[in-house]
């Protein structure tokens, strides 16, 4: 299905044609964020526009289309087919993903059970409408930096939000998945905790990770890994977004039974990455002591204009392979 009819799909028939224009660039569009008594914003190549009742795309938000409560709640059923009951275990993670892979996050008001934990989200006021883009060949210049003598190092990407990182993990996967001219096909398994890297939709992945790829869509990272490895054997796990402690406790598993990983991690330097990791208990002797020993291979990424770019290439000693 072509990306403009998975979008159309999220919103009720009678809503379909105020949408034809903002659609005519589905490449170039990247959020669509509603909110009651909001004004309706589509950000496309980082830059926010409003959309009007009439269907037109303005810089103002002067004369934009601002949704009623009975507009959004339309929109949600429709998200939910009607039947919200059925996505009740997604809604309470604060997110659908809907066919095509595109992620829809939801906020309103949280109910909690007696451990305070969320038991679900009611009266759903806000929504922010992701669009999946699949890069095909996104790590291409960067992949020779990931091999040693045909092994995949462990690498971690680090990166702001927004800056392309999932993006980039996709491709790696893809690439280490197919085989390369670094290193051959590899069997891979992917803990999608938030159906991002994926975009699994009844559990079939929207994006292409490649043929040796299994994917765990839904579950945490930290019990997925493990899970991963005693079922599929992977030869490389793949999460987005470590950083707590049963996170790190899992890739070490992962690095001892033979693995090697491929994470991704919110931060700008070096120093953010150690903040986070330094205390943990789980690493082998010495890694405390330099985190640098438990990955070997470390991407910054950063915003450049429209576009995200590889700022620099450490290795395990700190040293600049690139940038």
């Amino acid at each position: 299905m072509a990306k403009r009819e998975e979008i159309l799909r999220i919103f009720p028939d009678h809503m379909k044609k105020k949408w034809e224009q903002v659609l005519s660039e589905e490449d170039k569009l990247q959020e669509i964020r509603l909110g009651v008594g909001q004004p309706v914003r589509i950000h496309t190549s980082g830059e926010e526009r409003f959309l009007c009742v009439d269907g037109t795309v303005t810089v103002s938000s002067a004369g934009a289309w601002h949704l009623t409560e009975g507009e959004l709640d339309e929109i949600v059923k429709n998200i939910c087919r009607y039947s919200p009951y059925a996505f009740e275990n997604e809604i309470r993670q604060g997110f659908l993903t809907v066919q095509g892979g595109h992620r829809i996050g939801m906020a309103g008001q949280v109910v909690l059970n007696d451990r305070g934990e969320v038991r679900n989200i009611v009266h759903i006021r806000f929504l922010n409408i992701r669009i999946s883009h699949q890069v095909i060949g996104a790590a291409e210049e960067i992949m020779s930096y990931l091999y040693e003598e045909g092994r995949f190092l462990n690498t971690l990407l680090v990166s702001p939000p927004g800056c392309g990182k999932t993006t980039l993990l996709r491709d790696i996967i893809r690439q280490i998945s197919n085989g390369n001219r670094w290193g051959r096909g590899r069997e891979v398994g992917v803990v999608d905790e938030r159906s991002e890297i994926a975009g699994g939709f009844m559990g079939i992945p929207q994006n292409d990770l490649g043929r040796r790829t299994d994917v765990l869509d839904g579950c945490p990272k930290a019990q997925g890994m493990m899970l991963l490895v005693r079922s599929m054997s992977p030869a490389v796990v793949a999460v987005d977004e470590i950083g707590n402690r049963e996170d790190i406790k899992a890739i070490c598993q992962v690095m001892q039974c033979g693995g090697s990983v491929v994470a991704t991690m919110h931060g700008n330097s070096m120093e953010d990455v150690t903040g986070r990791i330094k205390e943990e208990k789980y690493m082998r002797e010495g890694d405390a002591e330099n985190l640098g020993k438990l990955f070997e291979r470390y991407l910054f990424l950063e915003k450049k204009r429209e576009n995200y770019r590889v700022r620099e290439i450490l290795d395990r000693q700190g040293n600049r392979l690139c940038g």
